[in-house]
């Protein structure tokens, strides 16, 4: 059941609508072609209308490497999305960037003379007391709410779910474990920074994944008869993570309501939602290297090749999208570096599809800071196969 995200005259989000009235719109000349950074297809309206809206949650499941996103309303799943998170690459990167340092602050010093002769720069204020989150951490979040920031801008999101990562606690009991450490995920990492900016966007209800009262991801999931694959969390399909994003923003419109007896205690969910299938997004960061003053090695003769930045020598950015011919077949991908005539173009999966001449490469999208690789068709979770 697709739906089509609609925007006012005034560029406010509307409710969203069915493809053959916005193919109907866009024939009469009603709408226009809205386009975007999460390369969906949105309409926007060149006529006034009124601007009701029905309640639409946005659910997300936070991970260290991947993280899963959800659009729901109570009669449709609307949008679902696979994130392909930073966080490896970045950690590597700034290994690499302090073994680098210590090797020059190295070179630096006369190790001939005495210790308090030597050239030691001392620190100019205590950085270990500014209360920033390490760069990999905050990559992931910023990259989530950078894809949340634009489904706002097409959706009219009234609540926003999100899922907490707890440590410290027996997943079994629930209870806390008196150890200290047990069970630590970089995910908790920047928890209360996510939930203060998306605060600011929409209100922002929490959930823990492993809670056994009814208000965990797992019961209402198992209770919707979603399925999860939890073999390999790394495939990018909806029942990996998405499933669990649109679980989230189904919290909206399902609730667990306990009532007791006179011995007993007992509980089911209450409400109506209908879990549809939607459009199925797989997106990420180009990974691209920035400038840097040289390379890591020394070339011989001390003459260094350039290295880094986005600027091509063709008038392309790495990561535009763009189409490039060769033998006659057309590529369409991302830019992902140059030579003296050639331009390097890579797939979502940042794998390289071939050098091609600078003049059979035409530009699509100018880079966006983002790679949106849409499924063809329709994803449908109740459908979904291979999973547990």
């Amino acid at each position: 059941m697709l739906r089509v995200p609609v925007l006012s005259k005034s560029g406010k989000p509307l409710m969203p609508t069915k493809p053959s009235r916005a193919r109907r719109w866009l024939k009469e000349g009603k709408a226009k072609i809205l386009y975007n950074d999460l390369e969906g297809f949105a309409i926007e309206l060149t006529f006034e209308t009124e601007e009701n809206t029905q309640p639409i949650a946005l659910g997300i499941d936070p991970g260290k490497s991947y993280s899963g996103i959800g659009v729901q309303s109570s009669f449709a799943t609307l949008w679902m999305a696979h994130l392909v998170l930073p966080f490896k690459t970045i950690k590597e990167r700034m290994e690499l960037r302090r073994i680098m340092r210590r090797a020059r602050r190295g070179r630096r010093i006369n190790r001939k003379l005495t210790y308090p002769e030597r050239c030691h720069r001392q620190r100019r204020f205590n950085n270990r007391k500014q209360g920033k989150l390490p760069p990999s951490i905050r990559a992931n979040r910023q990259l989530e709410l950078r894809v949340v920031k634009e489904l706002c801008k097409l959706f009219p999101i009234s609540a926003i779910h999100y899922e907490l990562v707890m440590a410290d606690v027996d997943r079994t009991s629930g209870r806390k474990l008196a150890r200290s450490g047990v069970g630590f995920s970089p995910v908790m990492v920047g928890q209360g920074q996510m939930l203060t900016w998306l605060s600011e966007l929409a209100p922002v209800t929490t959930h823990k994944g492993w809670q056994r009262d009814g208000n965990g991801t797992s019961q209402l999931r198992k209770w919707l008869g979603l399925p999860k694959d939890k073999k390999n969390k790394a495939c990018s399909t909806p029942a990996t993570h998405a499933v669990d994003g649109v679980i989230l923003a189904a919290f909206e419109f399902i609730q667990w309501r306990e009532w007791h007896s006179d011995h007993t205690k007992h509980g089911d969910w209450r409400g109506d939602v209908q879990i549809t299938p939607a459009p199925f997004t797989i997106i990420r960061r180009p990974p691209i290297s920035r400038r840097q003053l040289h390379l890591c090695v020394p070339s011989k003769g001390g003459k260094r090749r350039k290295y880094g930045g986005t600027v091509t020598r063709h008038g392309f950015s790495k990561g535009d999208k763009v189409i490039a011919e060769k033998a006659g077949k057309s590529y369409v991908g991302w830019c992902s570096g140059d030579t003296d005539q050639a331009i390097s173009v890579s797939d979502a999966n940042w794998k390289r599809l071939g050098q091609f001449t600078a003049k059979k490469v035409r530009l699509l999208q100018r880079s966006t800071g983002l790679i949106v690789a849409p499924s063809v068709g329709l994803s449908n979770l109740t459908a979904s196969s291979g999973a547990v």
